[in-house]
C-alpha cells in the first residue's frame, strides 16, 4: 500500500441510506438494501471521498490514511 492511498470504512449499522455519498462520489460508493458500501476498501486519494465522508448525516463513513492509519475524514 502507498501513502497516497486511503482506506474507506462504512459503519453499516449507522448508515441510514441517505445516498449523499453516492450522489457525491458515485465512483466510490453504492447503495445496497441495507445501506451504503465502498466499492473498494483502499483507494487513491480523491477529494470527493472526503466530501462524501463529511456530507454523511450520521458520520457512518470514515476515511483513514493507509500510511499511518490516521483518520482523514470526517474532521470536526
Amino acid at each position: 500500500m502507498s501513502d497516497t492511498q486511503w482506506r474507506i470504512e462504512v459503519e453499516r449499522p449507522l448508515c441510514i441510506s441517505s445516498g449523499m455519498c453516492v450522489g457525491i462520489a458515485p465512483d466510490h460508493f453504492e447503495l445496497e438494501g441495507d445501506g451504503s458500501h465502498a466499492l473498494a476498501e483502499v483507494v487513491d486519494q480523491d477529494e470527493v471521498v472526503i466530501d462524501a465522508a463529511e456530507s454523511c448525516p450520521v458520520e457512518a463513513i470514515k476515511v483513514f490514511s493507509t500510511a499511518g492509519d490516521q483518520l482523514v475524514a470526517p474532521t470536526d
